[in-house]
């Protein structure tokens, strides 16, 4: 069984949430700012966070960012329209997604079943006929082990991190747009494409380039989308 937290100052939102989710066999835990949001991850075994931005004491932004310092869960930031702002925040400080309030109760449950095969099929190890290793320069994914190492040195990713890298590595000099990386990877339409994944390939880029501002490896080819540059390439 998966648990969630439910992480918003407001009750009524709550409660709401776990009645949308409450049907899909969950365990369902709460917290009422950010501060409860981080005591509630270290006395619980949490496979998920839903986590509001706007927030007494530590808000979601800033909870998100402190999250991120010792753990991968996935994260879906509670935004209003009125926010936009938020949303990019929230992906910039390391939220995986981000659901608009008032909340579509089917758009809920769809975005943490998504959220939650991403992270199962990272901490898995995949079918063996999917096993490989893939390198470009310093940079290599085993498939086999589902870990990212640069010279040696293993490197953490989120979920949405590591699909990306995994599908541009498998694939050096191939251009992916935007859209085409939304779509392969977030598995539904592109909506917010352009700032979701432009947001997570920087991250990429602080986690395995030497310099992020000058990347050798994860390039933007401005106009058509990203790639990873050719390379020592090798499958195992």
């Amino acid at each position: 069984m998966y648990n969630i937290l439910i992480c918003d100052d407001e009750r009524d939102i709550v409660s709401a949430l776990k009645i949308y989710l409450s049907g899909e066999g969950y365990g369902l835990y709460e917290a009422y700012d950010g501060r409860e949001a981080l005591e509630a991850l270290h006395e619980h075994d949490i496979h998920l966070i839903l986590m509001d931005v706007m927030m007494p004491k530590l808000d979601g932004v800033a909870a998100t960012a402190r999250i991120r310092e010792e753990s991968n869960v996935p994260i879906i930031m509670l935004t209003a329209k009125s926010e936009s702002g938020d949303k990019v925040l929230g992906l910039n400080v390391g939220a995986d997604d981000y659901i608009t309030k008032p909340f579509d109760p089917a758009e809920v449950v769809a975005r943490v079943r998504s959220q939650l095969r991403r992270y199962t099929k990272l901490g898995a190890a995949p079918e063996p006929e999917h096993a490989g290793r893939y390198t470009v320069g310093p940079i290599t994914l085993d498939e086999e082990a589902v870990a990212v190492t640069v010279d040696g040195e293993a490197v953490a990713l989120t979920p949405i991190e590591y699909n990306i890298l995994r599908l541009l590595i498998k694939h050096p000099g191939r251009i992916y747009s935007s859209q085409q990386i939304y779509e392969l990877v977030w598995s539904e339409s592109a909506v917010g494409a352009e700032n979701a994944v432009s947001v997570h390939i920087r991250h990429l880029r602080q986690k395995l380039e030497i310099d992020p501002s000058e990347p050798r490896y994860l390039k933007v080819v401005w106009g058509l989308g990203y790639k990873m540059e050719d390379g020592r390439h090798e499958k195992c």
